[in-house]
């Protein structure tokens, strides 16, 4: 449970710095600093160190793929829809079409194991 809180905490840490960041007009490090994969940086460091290296590798291919499928299609959405209907809907839009594909993946992913 103390890694759970750990890894909540870490992870609340640097989206709030990269909030403060763009608040405070430090566009470039806040650019940056969301830019930079957080999550999969800190995820990584914790899951080799309980596992190793060889799921850190697994992962990171899974993570790839599944960015290629499902994250891609959400950003080019948004940025397509964002000035055509305001960003609000866009980023709805552009969600739904993220968990539809991410879960597609997902499912295919859990049937044939691809990344195992």
């Amino acid at each position: 449970m103390k890694n759970i809180v750990i890894y909540f905490i870490t992870g609340g840490l640097f989206t709030t710095l990269i909030v403060i960041l763009e608040e405070k007009g430090f566009r470039l490090l806040s650019g940056l600093a969301a830019l930079m994969p957080v999550f999969t940086l800190v995820s990584y460091i914790f899951i080799g160190n309980s596992k190793g290296g060889v799921a850190v590798g697994q992962h990171s291919r899974f993570v790839l793929t599944g960015t290629l499928v499902s994250w891609v299609p959400y950003m080019l959405a948004v940025a397509y829809l964002a000035p055509r209907i305001g960003p609000n809907k866009a980023i709805f839009i552009g969600m739904c079409i993220f968990f539809v594909l991410a879960t597609a993946f997902l499912v295919l992913d859990s049937r044939y194991h691809f990344f195992e």
